[in-house]
């Protein structure tokens, strides 16, 4: 379910998910960057309890993307920075100005599959893995318009090492908002599922 404008924070170890839709003026802090940004969040550690409206089905589905670059092996300290959706949003702005991620993808279109096992990014045919997000390593995912002409989204995704003192960020390129927005949802679908399975007591 998305709701507005509600700002959320974590305080409990205990894996839930919820996403939330919010406008906000995203300001770089290199370039005078500002544009205007609908944020589709999931936030994957929230006190908010889990499986309310959600179907116990595994959920599964298979969205075209495009590959923008990634950050990988941020140190704890450098993690700890990137705790909201427009501390990752303004982060991802300032290493495209700096030159660490670009701003337009190449050509080529993924094939990213959500499942409750987490993401996997392949190739077109299905033949080749470019990236796999098991389901217990992503932290969050965060998804904002480019703020460039051609009106695309991108979708950022943010993961932690089998250790906790790193992470690092993906970033993908979406057709649209709605079609980044669609991946968050099936991914908190994916969370309410597996932690419903847990939770769930055997019939005697």
């Amino acid at each position: 379910m998305f709701r507005k404008g509600k700002k959320r924070h974590s305080s409990s170890s205990s894996q839930s998910s919820e996403i939330s839709t919010k406008s906000k003026s995203v300001d770089s802090s290199l370039g005078g960057l500002s544009r205007s940004s609908t944020v589709a969040s999931l936030d994957t550690d929230s006190t908010k309890s889990f499986g309310q409206g959600a179907s116990n089905s595994e959920a599964c589905a298979e969205f075209k993307v495009k590959y923008v670059g990634s950050i990988e092996k941020l140190k704890q300290e450098d993690c700890k920075k990137l705790q909201g959706s427009l501390d990752l949003i303004n982060y991802i702005d300032v290493a495209q100005q700096n030159g660490k991620l670009p701003f337009v993808p190449q050509d080529e279109e993924f094939i990213m599959s959500v499942s409750k096992y987490g993401i996997k990014v392949t190739t077109s045919d299905q033949y080749d893995v470019l990236h796999r997000h098991a389901l217990y390593l992503i932290v969050c995912m965060v998804c904002y318009d480019d703020g460039l002409v051609a009106g695309k989204s991108l979708l950022v995704l943010k993961t932690k090492g089998l250790g906790d003192d790193e992470c690092s960020l993906w970033v993908y390129q979406c057709n649209c908002l709605e079609q980044a927005q669609a991946i968050c949802k099936v991914l908190s679908t994916a969370f309410d599922s597996v932690l419903s399975e847990k939770t769930r007591v055997p019939a005697e």
